[in-house]
């Protein structure tokens, strides 16, 4: 069922929930490199506490996008679309929704473990999910780090396919998710 959608498009609330998490994740890729190479100190530490709240306003924000998706459903794939397409579209969405779900959690979980808080923009913390256990944070901030470089690669190969299909093959793909006063560009 597909309430709430837009025949050929997604529906306003999707569209909405999509790009405030691009933003997000837009915002948190380039935190995080400068957080990472800052010398350790007040700055370093607001960078780290920006990164926290972004990434907890990411995992709200799919979790509400995750629930809206399986109420209201999607529309079609683009019929202009090769089945070869259609299917490697779907497993890069379901990679994205996956793991933009996780890596927030395993963010929280590593912090926990590390004995750090997890702030959500200064207005509360996170409560620890698990004690603190230097040897589970070192491990888990690892998995967060290398599972952020595939959520970049992920990311710049879905903007790239967007762009690709508006600007090379002047199809409809792009135009399904732009707010209605963009979908004439």
């Amino acid at each position: 069922m597909s309430y709430g959608t837009l025949a050929g498009g997604y529906s306003a609330v999707a569209k909405l929930l999509h790009w405030l998490v691009a933003i997000c994740v837009l915002l948190t890729i380039p935190i995080a490199f400068w957080m990472s190479n800052t010398s350790p100190g007040p700055v370093q530490d607001n960078l780290y506490n920006l990164h926290k709240s972004f990434g907890v306003l990411i995992l709200t924000l799919m979790l509400l996008r995750t629930a809206y998706r399986l109420i209201a459903g999607a529309p079609a794939p683009d019929p202009t679309l090769e089945p070869w397409q259609r299917a490697i579209s779907s497993i890069m969405h379901t990679l994205l929704y996956v793991l933009l779900l996780a890596m927030p959690v395993v963010g929280w979980t590593a912090n926990s473990a590390y004995g750090a808080s997890t702030p959500f923009f200064g207005l509360f913390d996170l409560p620890p999910i698990v004690g603190k256990n230097e040897l589970l944070s070192e491990r888990l901030f690892t998995l967060h780090r290398w599972t952020g470089w595939v959520v970049a690669t992920l990311a710049a190969m879905h903007i790239g396919a967007a762009l690709q299909h508006h600007f090379i093959h002047r199809d409809g793909v792009l135009r399904r998710m732009l707010p209605r006063s963009m979908r004439g560009a």
